[in-house]
């Protein structure tokens, strides 16, 4: 007896990225981005040095209908920075169109507390890692007492320490 392929083995349950893209095409569609890729591999795309200073905002088209403009937020210290790069970010943008698709790109300035369109920070939130309990550092550092290398000591110890430390599940 042979497996039946048409009918999946998802028995009725559908992939979230299905049932969000209709609204994200929506959304995304409403701001000019005919291919929201733009938006959701920002930092695919440019790399993560200009993601962490610039985010695209729009895209329009002029009457002519041949080549759009791509409109970029930053604050304004950095905006002299991608200024000298938008070729960079032009390229990098129409290569992942497939064709010249974007012609010109508007950099626009704003606080990161600023407008409505610039309250979001660029940079990425970094995890806070809580210092660990000194009862578990002292048995970590008897554990490696016995070790003569101390570079080995001090590594043994940090590894003796995160699995102390870590929850039991």
């Amino acid at each position: 007896m042979t497996k039946d392929r048409s009918r999946g083995t998802t028995r009725g349950f559908a992939r979230a990225v299905t049932l969000m893209q209709t609204r994200i095409r929506t959304a995304t569609e409403s701001r000019g981005f005919a291919v929201s890729r733009v938006i959701t591999h920002w930092e695919d795309i440019v790399g993560s040095g200009i993601a962490g200073i610039a985010r695209p905002v729009n895209i329009s088209y002029g009457r002519e209908g041949m080549g759009a403009t791509l409109t970029l937020l930053t604050t304004g210290a950095q905006a002299p920075m991608l200024e000298m790069q938008k070729e960079q970010i032009l390229n990098k943008v129409n290569s992942c169109y497939g064709y010249r698709a974007i012609s010109r790109i508007r950099i626009t300035q704003t606080a990161p507390t600023g407008f409505a369109e610039g309250q979001v920070q660029f940079k990425q939130k970094t995890k806070t890692v809580a210092a660990p309990d000194p009862v578990v550092v002292k048995e970590a550092k008897s554990m490696g007492e016995s070790v003569g290398n101390d570079d080995l000591r001090l590594a043994l110890e940090s590894l003796a320490t995160n699995v102390l430390s870590k929850r039991k599940t």
